[in-house]
């Protein structure tokens, strides 16, 4: 695991929960980063946290559009703003004055997610309705412990399938609230 070895490396649990989280969004089988679930425009949108519990510092992106890795840039507002939170445009417009690199939307869409949301979009709103009470959605995260005892959390997703445009995942503002 990648945040294991960030730990046995010495380094902070902060890293490892960033790194950790970093290698599930770059894995397609997951719902973030990559391979993350279209919203109802057939888009990626992705929302991320991140808390140092050695400081209770926290950052968050939310509906940011052609990022890679969200928790990074969730783990930039925390360190770089003297906000939490940044939604859509704004984080994306962020992302850019710190030059954190856009990549094609299409390159976060996988085969099996484009495939889903062509199913999806042809269901009413009851049968969605349905499906999201139902379905686990795949949100990532990690918690780590480092050797000096600090704790840090991250979670990223792209939230539900189909979801409306600039929806806020309702897990991203539950773990800020819970943290």
């Amino acid at each position: 695991c990648e945040g294991f070895s960030v730990l046995r490396r010495g380094r902070s649990a902060l890293d490892a929960v960033e790194a950790a989280v970093r290698a599930l969004e770059d894995n397609p089988a997951f719902n973030a980063g990559h391979g993350a679930t279209l919203n109802i425009d057939g888009e990626v949108e992705l929302d991320a946290f991140i808390m140092d519990g050695r400081t209770l510092a926290c950052g968050a992106v939310s509906s940011v559009k052609n990022i890679a890795n969200p928790v990074s840039l969730a783990r930039a507002v925390m360190e770089k703003t003297s906000h939490v939170m940044l939604t859509g445009r704004g984080g994306n417009l962020f992302a850019e004055s710190i030059g954190v690199g856009s990549v094609p939307s299409d390159s976060l869409v996988s085969d099996h997610e484009r495939t889903e949301w062509s199913k999806m979009n042809n269901y009413d709103t009851e049968v969605l309705k349905d499906f999201n009470s139902k379905w686990a959605h795949d949100t990532v995260g990690a918690v780590a412990v480092d050797s000096a005892g600090n704790v840090a959390c991250a979670t990223s997703t792209g939230g539900i399938r189909n979801k409306m445009v600039g929806s806020v995942v309702n897990k991203a503002v539950g773990d800020m609230q819970t943290t």
